[in-house]
């Protein structure tokens, strides 16, 4: 988890507020921009400035010329925006929204395995804590990894982390043999072959479109697979007209919007929870959000010698990836 500043003790929220005035008065007062990634709630992104993937966020962070950041999202990326920002004021609406694919790359084991291979080149998913970026040679998101990928010669042995799915892809389309550190994100792990197989048997003309950390055995039925930015974007240009989506299923929210005139499915967990949904990033709220805002935390604080060489990597991505 990220160091943030102590969360304050809040009084009720006095229900008669309307909660989305209020955000943009406070957007207003503290020359405040809120980013909002595709996965968070509908209210949370109907009172964004920007809602878009790990990347594009990324972007929007390292160019702002706004005084305070509100990162609706999950720590790493909140994070990523400190990083680009020291001078800024970064927010998160609860410090508590983790990221179970960070989690699953701890900073000491990972020195370890970097020492066993120290002719690998890092890369590393964005989706990884800042002590895993500062120990990376190149970020990636799932928008540009193959892209940046493909620029890395071919003779350079590469190390991925965190994501083994991811990692599993880019092997496939690039035709690299990447060493793959072992971890996954909970959501993507939960969507069960059979249960899509069902659902298309139940939509014969519905597509598949697919997040590249879900299983391979998902992704060999997809008939697209992309970040969210780019599953929005195919959603949007087919002309057919049923959908099933195996990603976090807060992404339908746009997409929606976007083509009303269109069926979106989620795709099913293996079982009858709603695994298919983030826990981490449905840990932020409107009221969390207002109260952030409000009290000017939870903040992000990172140590300047881990934030300095964090940013290398970050900015090797932000080049490549123009």
């Amino acid at each position: 988890m990220p160091a943030v500043s102590p969360v304050l003790e809040h009084d009720a929220i006095d229900p008669s507020l309307d909660l989305f005035a209020e955000i943009e008065r406070l957007k207003t007062q503290l020359n405040a921009v809120l980013l909002a990634h595709y996965y968070q709630d509908p209210d949370i992104q109907d009172v964004a400035d920007h809602i878009a993937d790990s990347l594009k966020l990324a972007q929007v962070a390292a160019e702002t010329d706004a005084d305070v950041i509100v990162f609706a999202g999950v720590h790493f990326m909140a994070e990523t925006a400190k990083i680009l920002n020291p001078d800024k004021l970064v927010l998160m609406p609860d410090a508590q929204a983790g990221c179970s694919l960070a989690d699953s790359c701890p900073p000491r084991a990972f020195a370890e395995f970097r020492a066993q291979h120290p002719d690998h080149m890092v890369i590393s998913y964005i989706n990884c804590s800042a002590a895993i970026k500062a120990q990376s040679d190149i970020i990636v998101t799932s928008s540009n990894a193959e892209k940046i990928v493909r620029q890395v010669p071919e003779e350079q042995p590469i190390i991925f982390a965190p994501d083994r799915n991811l990692g599993a892809y880019l092997n496939r389309v690039t035709g690299r043999n990447m060493l793959l550190w072992n971890g996954s994100c909970i959501v993507h792990e939960m969507f069960s072959e059979k249960k899509i197989v069902q659902l298309k048997a139940r939509h014969p003309n519905a597509l598949v479109l697919a997040h590249p950390e879900c299983e391979p055995v998902v992704l060999e039925h997809a008939d697209h697979i992309g970040s969210t930015s780019s599953i929005r974007e195919f959603a949007r240009r087919t002309p057919v007209k049923e959908l099933i989506i195996a990603t976090e299923p807060g992404l339908i929210h746009l997409m929606q919007k976007d083509s009303p005139d269109k069926v979106f499915i989620p795709a099913p967990p293996t079982n009858t929870c709603a695994c298919n949904e983030c826990p981490h990033m449905k840990r932020n709220t409107l009221e969390k959000l207002y109260l952030c805002m409000r009290d000017r935390a939870p903040a992000i604080e990172l140590d300047e010698e881990l934030r300095q060489r964090a940013l290398l990597p970050i900015r090797r991505m932000l080049e490549m990836s123009r």
